[in-house]
């Protein structure tokens, strides 16, 4: 990873679930455990095991994907995507498209930062949200913009 200066706020390159949040899910997924040990019929142990189960894989995979997206500043600035099989690299030459798409779910508008990027000769989506990011995406966009690794699409 490079060196951040004082002028670049670490907060600015970095995008997670926030640690609050997967604490949470992995105590529900505690508490669901606990409940599943204690019930009574095998139908319902089965669901409540399932979904603590669920729960504290969501926990896990989200503590291994820290941080879920990070720029590493410098004269030739770089994307780290980290996913489950770790981190990859996409320099501003790899990066085909980037931009936010809001989609609605349950009655309401989700804003998600789509990016094209090319990985190992083909076109990849990667398609980021609230939950993975930490933040609005398009604050990620914008930090995008300003350190080169996107263009700004233009209105209209």
């Amino acid at each position: 990873m490079g060196i951040v200066t004082a002028s670049e706020p670490v907060s600015r390159l970095r995008w997670s679930t926030p640690p609050a949040a997967l604490v949470t899910a992995a105590v529900g997924g505690i508490v669901l455990a606990v409940a599943a040990i204690f019930t009574g019929d095998a139908p319902s142990r089965l669901l409540v095991g399932l979904a603590a189960l669920l729960l504290l894989g969501l926990s896990a995979v989200g503590l291994r994907q820290r941080p879920r997206l990070s720029i590493v500043p410098g004269q030739r600035p770089v994307l780290v995507v980290r996913g489950l099989l770790g981190a990859v690299e996409y320099p501003r030459d790899r990066i085909l498209r980037a931009r936010v798409v809001s989609f609605r779910r349950l009655g309401r508008k989700s804003p998600n930062l789509e990016i094209d990027v090319e990985h190992d000769g083909e076109d990849r989506l990667l398609i980021f949200g609230r939950w993975d990011l930490g933040t609005h995406p398009q604050d990620v966009l914008d930090a995008l913009v300003e350190h080169g690794l996107a263009v700004p699409e233009p209105l209209g």
